[in-house]
Order: structure tokens, then sequence, then C-alpha cells
């Protein structure tokens, strides 16, 4: 539904997860659109602690929009190993901070979901309506349905208070500033860490997990922080809204993408053995476009090779 443009410049903002990969691209978004950097409150998780009911109270006070970006995350391995804590933290959080919210009569709050809500077998190009047509894939289902238990927050709670709640499903996410940490990176980044040891190394070969022919679809994050504020602005529906590119792209051709800009030539070794998760991911972006304007502008070669020069100069924090 388009609405009148939310006038972000004169709203006090909470953002949370703001220090984060994509809560930090949202910053500087919102500031190159000219919100005053004391309107934005960017709450850190080493002193506010979002599971705890009165943190939330506390951090929604006096805020006019709440842009939820706060999340336990991490790759299929972190996904499989943590699977109770992925569930409780992200559940725990979005609720109570929506409930806070709530009571402190916030104009509009924005839930950052995953398209791990997604049914494993729902056909491509992923639509929003097919939400509800069946489980999540195994591996990544705590933490997927987590996310989704907070669009079923949102919607009753528009139904019943009037509450001005959208949830946003961006795909896989990159870029510089990515955590590639391999304990809980996404597969960009950890597929340059591995092959950067991998030629530090003076190895021939890299193990990849799966099978290579699964697909991603790949948004960089500054376009990602593009769409979320875009929504905030113009959209405000009870139906969930995909921010992507719309382009699939399998496993084997991003692990040789990248291996083609970093100079690798060794051998891609396939453990079919190790989980891959979703055997197929890419959106119908076409709601974010017409409702918003929202088209994702870069290029994966061209973020890729940003994301690989990143952190070729920053690794020594990066692996951090």
């Amino acid at each position: 539904m388009v609405i009148d443009m939310l006038d972000l410049k004169r709203k006090r903002i909470l953002l949370t997860g703001g220090t984060g990969f994509l809560g930090g691209a949202v910053h500087r978004r919102l500031l190159a659109i000219g919100v005053p950097p004391a309107q934005i409150t960017v709450p850190r998780s080493a002193v506010h602690d979002l599971r705890r009911w009165e943190t939330c109270v506390d951090v929604v006070r006096d805020h006019d929009v709440v842009l939820h970006l706060a999340a336990n995350v991490g790759g299929i391995g972190y996904n499989v190993a943590h699977p109770g804590q992925l569930f409780y933290d992200n559940a725990i959080m979005g609720l109570q901070l929506m409930e806070a919210a709530r009571h402190a009569s916030v104009e509009r709050f924005i839930v950052v979901g995953t398209t791990c809500e997604y049914p494993e077998h729902t056909p491509i190009p992923l639509r929003e309506e097919s939400l509800w047509d069946g489980y999540p894939a195994p591996a990544t289902a705590p933490y997927g349905l987590a996310k989704k238990m907070l669009l079923v927050q949102a919607e009753a709670y528009r139904r019943e208070y009037g509450f001005h709640a959208i949830h946003l499903l961006p795909v896989n996410l990159y870029g510089p500033g990515d955590h590639f940490d391999p304990e809980r990176s996404h597969v960009v980044p950890a597929l340059i860490r591995k092959i950067t040891d991998a030629k530090q190394q003076g190895d021939d070969a890299v193990s990849v997990w799966g099978s290579g022919q699964a697909t991603r679809e790949f948004l960089y994050v500054e376009d990602a922080a593009e769409g979320i504020v875009l929504a905030t602005e113009r959209y405000d529906d009870p139906a969930p809204m995909n921010l992507g590119t719309g382009m699939e792209t399998t496993i084997e051709t991003l692990v040789r993408t990248i291996c083609s800009i970093m100079g690798f030539t060794g051998t891609i070794q396939w453990d079919a053995s190790k989980p891959e998760g979703f055997p197929r991911r890419c959106l119908d972006a076409t709601r974010a476009q017409r409702e918003c304007g929202f088209v994702a502008r870069t290029l994966l070669a061209d973020g890729l090779r940003a994301t690989i020069a990143w952190y070729e100069a920053n690794a020594r924090v990066a692996n951090v």
C-alpha cells in the first residue's frame, strides 16, 4: 500500500543492530538522506540486552520510528550448532521490542526478517504469498521461524491495536564490512576467507560445503540499506515485502567468480556430506519495486570485487 512519504528527517529513530554489518549501512543511508545524527539512537548490545523486557522499554522511549535489525545470526554451520540460541534470542528480542514499541506509541516499526522464513520447497522465484506454504529448511528453521513469528505479531498488532509494523525479507547480503569469522560467516565472506587462506598457505585445492548446485540470490549491503530506508519511508502494509535483485546464482558459479577475481587457480572440492540449506533461493522483488521504487543497482561481480578489496585491506580486523 502506497502512503504519504514519511519524512525521516523529522523523526527520532531507534536503530537496533546499528553497529553491525547491515545496521551500519542503514545508519549511513539515514545520514545520507539528511537525518540529523542526533536523531538516530543506536543501542549497544554490551550495554542494552534486548532479551530483557526492561531494556526494550528503556530503548524505545521517546522514539517515533524503530528499525529492528539486531539479531543473533550466522551461516549454516552456526545454525546447525546453535538452533536453540538462535530461536530464543531472535524471538524474544523482537517480540518484546515490538510490544514495548506499541506501549510507547511508536509511529512505525520495521522488522528486518530473513528468507529462511520461506518453506524449503517453495517454487522459484519466491513470492510473498508463498510464505506459509510449508516448513522451512531444517538447518535454518529455528532462526527462520523465530523471525516469522514477528510477522505474525505485526499482523496481529495491526488488526487489534492499529500498530504500524512492516516486515521485510532481504536475501543473502554481502559487501565490505561483512563478518569473516568462519564460525558465523555467510557464504560470500566464508569463501573469500577460505580462498585467501589457501593462497597464503600455498594450497592447490579448497573444500566447499554441498554440491555447488544450490542457488542463492545476493544483495549488496548498501543496496539493501537503500531498500530498507525506502520501505520505512513509503510502505505501510501488513503484507511482507521481499528485498532482492531477482538474479539467481549457483554456488558453483559464485565460487568460480570469486576464484577468478582473487586469482586462485586451484581445484574446488565439493563436500556433499555437508548441509547446503535451501536447494534454491531467488526472490520475486516486484512488490518492492512497485510500492517503493526499489531496484538493486550493484552487479554481483562488482560487489564481490569491492568486498574482496575491503577484506584484503582489513583482514586483520575482519578475522576477529
